[in-house]
């Protein structure tokens, strides 16, 4: 098991000058450093690939779904935009060396509303559909795609880890996988060790934060339950802390922070791999 962060935490868009957060996050102590790709364009892919090199740290890439990329929209122009954003995503991923690309590629970010049942299921054939299709763009690179649910504030489709199972048996492609976040799940399963146990073999990332989106170990996230099911289904990818700076106001509204969470970012981050670190390496299940 590796623990990463997302870049978010620091900054947003990632872009050249984010560079920086190469060191930063190694000398913390982390494996992983998580790049959330907003603008394809701001990548610089050279610049990233040296830096990983130098810093040896793993890389995963996610994407940001926010106005004009939704996989279920009845306008086929915007569909196409989301597509030729993702293959970008999935290009940038594999000259990464990832072997997955992340995010809630099914729709818009904050697409929540009250429909008829009939457009429901309209727009869930079409998340299938197109899904699909980045399903076969991503085997021809060699990558899974890891799609995540998200709370009902923020999707109307796809919410919980029994709905993304769903998601996947519907789509039938071997390379549709899961990722979840504990923020979402702390809103949404029941049950965490149960939502993990449906998720199985078909969980290949997974994102933290606190029940507010603060320092892991801060709140109250049934990390137990988190740390059983993870266990209980030989979990062995990364556990990612992500949440984000409030100095970007843009993406600050997006996910409703309006203040600092934590005395600084990089406390945030330290603080959260330690706990992590002590959750999953120093007490280990029935030990």
């Amino acid at each position: 098991m590796k623990f990463g962060v997302s870049t978010w935490l620091w900054t947003s868009p990632f872009d050249g000058d984010s560079i920086f957060l190469f060191e930063k996050i190694k000398e913390m102590g982390f494996d992983t450093i998580e790049i959330p790709v907003e603008d394809p364009q701001l990548i610089e892919i050279n610049k990233l690939k040296e830096f990983q090199k130098i810093f040896d740290l793993n890389v995963t890439v996610c994407g940001a779904f926010g106005p004009g990329r939704d996989l279920t929209h009845n306008d086929p122009l915007v569909v196409h935009t989301c597509m030729n954003y993702i293959k970008d995503c999935l290009d940038i991923a594999t000259e990464l060396g990832c072997t997955f690309f992340a995010g809630p590629m099914y729709s818009e970010v904050g697409k929540a509303r009250m429909v008829p049942p009939d457009q429901r299921r309209l727009e869930w054939d079409r998340a299938v559909s197109n899904l699909w299709d980045v399903c076969v763009m991503a085997d021809d690179k060699g990558l899974d795609i890891a799609i995540e649910p998200l709370n009902r504030f923020e999707s109307d489709l796809v919410n919980n880890a029994r709905d993304v199972k769903k998601l996947i048996k519907d789509i039938n492609h071997p390379r549709a996988k899961i990722c979840l976040d504990g923020f979402h799940m702390s809103i949404e399963e029941q049950n965490i060790l149960q939502a993990i146990i449906t998720a199985g073999e078909d969980l290949i990332h997974v994102q933290v934060s606190e029940n507010y989106r603060g320092t892991p170990g801060t709140g109250t996230t049934n990390w137990n339950d988190i740390k059983m099911g993870l266990e209980q289904i030989n979990y062995q990818g990364n556990i990612v802390i992500e949440s984000f700076t409030p100095d970007n106001k843009n993406l600050a509204e997006a996910v409703c922070i309006w203040k600092p969470l934590a005395e600084s970012q990089d406390k945030f981050a330290q603080d959260g791999l330690n706990f992590l670190k002590k959750l999953f390496v120093a007490h280990p299940l029935g030990k």
